[in-house]
């Protein structure tokens, strides 16, 4: 985890978004990153961008690009508030979210299953939201992709059941079905989110 201060007024919300690679993570929030700001213009909200050591031209999320050195120098200045490593690459949040939130904001962040113990612990008010897929659904997913052998494929497969995912608060939106059905999901628990902090703020002295 990063070394920022945790001073820093918390006063949107926090969605921190999780899912096995291959569920649709990815998808969904970009299906609602698409769409909510302009359905509910009412509501602040901001989508994190990751910070990854990966080419931008490589396949999946956009991203900040950034070598290993450029990613170790920014962590060691402070500058990141969340940083896993995963399948061979670093990944990073960047305090940036903080300012984001003391604005009143809700912040939406593509997060890590293993690292939310961590997250959860910087942000007590943090709420999870883990994207699942029926296994045989996730299995075609990941074959039809291309990206890993069978062998690594029934290892994602294996983590993905020994994996458990805890937290008082946690939420789950089922992506087996169409992408429709999952993105209206999650973007009604980030619009729940985000109004539950408006109410919140709304009560606060100024």
């Amino acid at each position: 985890m990063g070394t920022a201060s945790t001073d820093t007024p918390r006063r949107g919300g926090l969605v921190y978004v999780i899912g096995a690679s291959g569920a649709g993570k990815d998808t969904l929030i970009d299906w609602v990153r698409g769409r909510i700001n302009a359905l509910r213009p009412d509501l602040p909200i901001a989508f994190a961008h990751r910070y990854i050591t990966r080419r931008n031209g490589s396949v999946g999320e956009a991203h900040v690009p950034l070598s290993v050195d450029e990613f170790e120098t920014r962590r060691a200045a402070g500058l990141f508030t969340m940083t896993w490593q995963g399948h061979g690459l670093r990944y990073g949040i960047g305090i940036e979210i903080d300012l984001w939130r003391a604005a009143g904001l809700t912040v939406v962040v593509n997060g890590s299953r293993e690292h939310l113990p961590a997250a959860a612990e910087r942000y007590p008010d943090l709420r999870p939201v883990l994207i699942t897929v029926a296994p045989d659904v996730l299995r075609q997913r990941l074959q039809a992709r291309g990206r890993e052998t069978e062998a690594e494929i029934e290892d994602r497969l294996h983590r993905t059941n020994a994996l458990a995912v805890e937290h008082p608060l946690l939420a789950t939106v089922d992506n087996t079905g169409s992408i429709e059905n999952g993105g209206s999901r999650l973007m009604a628990l980030i619009e729940a989110v985000a109004e539950a902090s408006r109410r919140t703020l709304a009560f606060e002295p100024s």
